[in-house]
């Protein structure tokens, strides 16, 4: 089983953590392009006030073009669709330099066709070869997680979703708790429409408990039991155990090959059903240990 099979998609990148910054801060820019995580993201949004948004632009813009070409992967969060600033950000950031562009407080799948041709006239006017820029959907209010469904099944260049707590949490006046008992719903939600839409497993939403890596650990690994891939972070501190949350453990790779070995042996004797160290295992067992393998594979190149 190769990538593309394990996600329905034609490409993956394995993003486990992926660490927000504001725009306009350079030397916090520059502490995150060491932090170890999968790909940052450099915020024009919420991060930033408004009499700053427009300069921000640039100052974005030369962090990412400075990245070694084996840094993390460089996203911008541009504002949202519907504001004034929105058209101006996307016209500033697109570039060789540019992984993605992440799109705040998508609400409907014509928000993401809007963009996606935006980006792809982006993309022609600076010489790149169109759908060459991600997009990156955060889910996060009321009326978005309704039309979540929709939203995965756009039909755009968007691979992968991902939801946001914070302003989701405000809009429905939520109480965000440390164990995040409440989000449990919406995170399923996600996870399911991404896989019915051929999506690649979701990224999960900020923990904004900086102090509390026990109650981020337990979120991240709740993330994971749900299907999803990848977590988005707020803090330095928060990169190192999101990357272990999404990384097989050295357990987990042995037993996938020990699953794959057997059942290829059985399966060649006319055996579909087996028993390995106690455990039952038949296809759909062999294909997770399957995807477990090309997930250690993708992480390691």
């Amino acid at each position: 089983m190769n990538i593309s099979d394990m996600n329905h998609t034609e490409t993956y990148r394995p993003l486990r953590s992926m660490l927000f910054a504001p725009g306009n801060h350079p030397r916090k820019v520059e502490k995150v392009f060491a932090s170890g995580a999968d790909a940052v993201i450099l915020d024009l949004e919420d991060a930033v006030a408004i009499s700053e948004k427009v300069a921000t632009r640039q100052v974005a813009v030369d962090a990412l073009s400075a990245r070694s070409s084996n840094g993390p992967a460089g996203y911008i969060r541009v504002n949202c669709l519907d504001t004034e600033f929105c058209y101006g950000d996307l016209n500033a950031v697109i570039g060789p330099w540019l992984t993605g562009i992440v799109l705040p407080k998508v609400e409907s799948p014509d928000q993401l066709k809007t963009v996606d041709w935006l980006l792809e006239q982006l993309e022609r006017e600076k010489g790149l070869l169109p759908g060459a820029i991600d997009l990156l959907p955060i889910i996060e209010t009321s009326l978005g997680v309704s039309n979540t469904e929709a939203i995965a099944n756009s039909g755009t260049r968007v691979r992968r979703l991902t939801f946001g707590a914070g302003d989701l949490t405000a809009d429905l006046n939520m109480e965000w708790t440390a164990d995040e008992l409440e989000l449990y719903h919406i995170r399923a939600r996600v996870a399911l429409a991404s896989r019915s839409a051929g999506l690649a497993p979701p990224i999960d939403t900020v923990h904004v408990r900086l102090k509390d890596l026990d109650s981020f650990r337990r979120a991240a690994d709740g993330a994971r039991a749900l299907g999803y891939f990848g977590k988005l972070c707020i803090h330095p501190d928060q990169v190192e155990p999101t990357n272990v949350a999404f990384t097989p453990s050295p357990e987990d790779v042995a037993e996938a090959h020990k699953i794959i070995a057997a059942f290829k042996e059985a399966e060649a004797s006319g055996s579909a059903s087996i028993q390995v160290e106690g455990k039952f295992v038949d296809y759909p067992i062999v294909e997770r240990a399957q995807r477990t393998l090309a997930v250690i594979e993708a992480i390691g190149n």
